[in-house]
């Protein structure tokens, strides 16, 4: 009997869940609606948008890390390589949740701000995956360096996150669960780069 309640509590708990994730992905997609961040936000979701960033952050590691660069660099393609395999091949099938703008009961509702909603599933997201990773990658690697502006790489994961709710093709459970993903495995990369790969001796 204990344990049908205990089944009973946990689908309800789902449940309500789904719903207030629902409900946080209207107040974004729909209440928040400008002008400017529907020009914004699908520019900033963007991959190609940030291809002048990391080509700054490729020269800036090569003055900062002279001949340890091209290590770094590769290390940093791995932890994004982790993260979107991890997101997408094992996160998204287990649970198999469709977009937004792919679910035929919850899509009329939406403003999808793309030119199409992509077949793939909506948990997590691995868009926001990646950036956290490659984010606390970098802080966690180049902190000496950056100072301060280190902060500055979390507000732009955080704002890749809310461009994925904000143009309709996530819900803000896929970007938050997504984010800490990423967050956890670019930690662990900065800490065997700094461990590990930046001792070796070239």
């Amino acid at each position: 009997m204990q344990f049908l309640l205990n089944i009973y509590w946990w689908q309800g708990f789902i449940n309500w869940l789904i719903a207030k994730d629902k409900q946080v992905f209207l107040f974004v997609n729909q209440n928040h609606g400008n002008p400017f961040f529907d020009w914004l936000m699908p520019l900033w979701r963007n991959d190609k948008t940030w291809i002048p960033l990391y080509i700054l952050i490729i020269f800036f590691v090569g003055f900062k890390l002279k001949k340890q660069a091209y290590l770094w660099v590769l290390s940093a393609i791995i932890t994004v390589a982790i993260t979107d395999q991890v997101s997408s091949h094992i996160f998204k099938p287990l649970f198999a949740r469709p977009r937004p703008c792919a679910d035929v009961d919850f899509s009329p509702k939406i403003r999808l701000l793309l030119e199409h909603c992509s077949n793939g599933f909506s948990f997590l997201s691995s868009h926001a995956c990646n950036h956290f990773g490659i984010a606390l990658f970098i802080i966690t690697t180049l902190s000496t360096y950056l100072k301060n502006w280190k902060y500055a790489f979390i507000i732009w994961a955080l704002l890749v996150c809310y461009a994925q709710v904000y143009v309709g093709v996530h819900y803000p459970l896929d970007v938050l669960c997504g984010g800490l993903l990423g967050a956890f495995i670019g930690n662990i990369t900065g800490y065997v780069w700094l461990k590990k790969v930046s001792k070796i001796k070239l």
